[in-house]
């Protein structure tokens, strides 16, 4: 823009540069050949070419420090997810004696449900509230602390294995039971066989009827469904005894138990789309899509793939009885249910802590970079400061002729 400046007679010509019209795409053409990101030449890029290019922007991405611990602290909250997936239903049919079509109903109707609410929830709190990097950072870190507070009561919700005849003998038991594999030695069971009975006034499980010296059935029962055996000679009194394993002492902790769960579950979704954010905001601009496609790949291959491996491997180690099959092991008929808790839960602690570990690092990182960001403002550069020296005094000269 030109100006005409007329200063006692005299015509002067001055030129002056519009904010936002020259200084702008000066900038922008500046900018244009610093910008060399996968953004702008993907779509000329060619299978071959992408295959060449992708190892380059796979590692810029991965040398991101929040980036990188963002995807692990969903790793492990995928890895935990994964667990509870697939074996929860397993471990509240053995600990806590119920069908697995009831364990199934209380995850079906409380867990996920909850989860979903807390993912919903978490998206209104980011949206709402206008949260920063810092404050997603937050938001994580406090979601996965409840989740993980949430989960400390459940080491003591469950019960101990009961007594299982010539198999499983607790310290507390009544004497007689190491008599009772002599008892059924004359009876010649077979070892493969698994129909259990309950001796309800002892609490002690027999493999067979066979196994409890059993040798007549009565089928005489209110419900006439439910099978009886008499005439046992390795139990007290001769029996008759139920079909069926034996009821757990605590099957009344399944709902208090399934709300703690369901309730950390929610809390823990809370993080979902706040950690998700963190991605968008942390990457460059040219690798968002890339970065998104990174983080569910690693989530794939580190946590939904090794997780059940991991889980199920655990849970084979409190095993207590093995049934045979063609001289090998087949199935796990009795568990350690105190040692089965432990693990089982103890893996969920542990990943968990693991998230909140992640999230505390990315915390330390942003503040630390928004200390260095406040320094680099309230410090002007050597170059800066040596321009406002030299502008200043020619200024005023101009201004007291004016």
């Amino acid at each position: 823009m030109l100006l005409l400046v007329i200063l006692k007679g005299q015509v002067t010509v001055m030129m002056m540069i519009v904010p936002g019209e020259d200084s702008s795409s000066e900038q922008n053409s500046g900018e244009n050949p610093e910008k060399d990101g996968l953004a702008q030449i993907a779509p000329d890029l060619t299978v071959t070419q992408f295959i060449k290019v992708f190892p380059r922007v796979l590692l810029r991405t991965l040398r991101h420090p929040i980036f990188l611990l963002v995807v692990l602290s969903q790793v492990c909250m995928s890895s935990m997810v994964a667990g509870m997936a697939t074996f929860l239903p397993k471990f509240l049919e053995r600990q806590f004696s119920i069908t697995a079509s009831y364990a199934n109903l209380l995850i079906g109707c409380l867990t996920i449900p909850l989860a979903i609410v807390g993912i919903v929830v978490g998206g209104i709190l980011v949206k709402r509230l206008r949260l920063g990097p810092m404050r997603c950072g937050t938001l994580c870190l406090l979601g996965t602390l409840s989740g993980l507070l949430f989960s400390l009561p459940l080491f003591f919700m469950g019960c101990s294995t009961h007594q299982i005849a010539g198999i499983y003998h607790q310290p507390d038991a009544q004497p007689g039971l190491e008599l009772f594999p002599g008892c059924m030695e004359p009876c010649s069971c077979p070892s493969d066989d698994f129909n259990p009975v309950c001796d309800t006034s002892t609490g002690v499980e027999y493999l067979t009827p066979c196994h409890a010296g059993c040798t007549r059935v009565v089928q005489e029962a209110p419900d006439k469904r439910q099978v009886f055996y008499a005439n046992c000679s390795c139990v007290a009194g001769g029996g008759p005894v139920p079909a069926g394993s034996c009821d757990s002492t605590c099957s009344h902790l399944v709902l208090p138990f399934m709300i703690l769960v369901s309730l950390g579950a929610a809390l823990a979704s809370v993080t979902h789309t706040p950690s998700f954010m963190l991605i968008l905001r942390g990457v460059k601009k040219e690798d968002k899509t890339l970065a998104v496609g990174i983080q569910f790949m690693l989530q794939r291959v580190l946590a939904w793939m090794p997780s059940p491996v991991i889980h199920g491997s655990a849970i084979d180690t409190t095993c207590v009885y093995w049934a045979q099959s063609c001289g090998r092991r087949a199935v796990c008929r009795y568990y350690d249910h105190n040692l089965l808790r432990n693990r089982f839960l103890g893996l969920q602690f542990f990943f968990k802590t693991g998230s909140l570990a992640c999230f505390t690092l990315i915390l330390a990182i942003l503040r630390q970079q928004n200390k260095e960001e406040g320094t680099k403002e309230t410090i002007p550069s050597p170059g800066l400061q040596q321009q406002l020296l030299d502008s200043g005094p020619k200024k005023e000269p101009e201004e007291s002729r004016v």
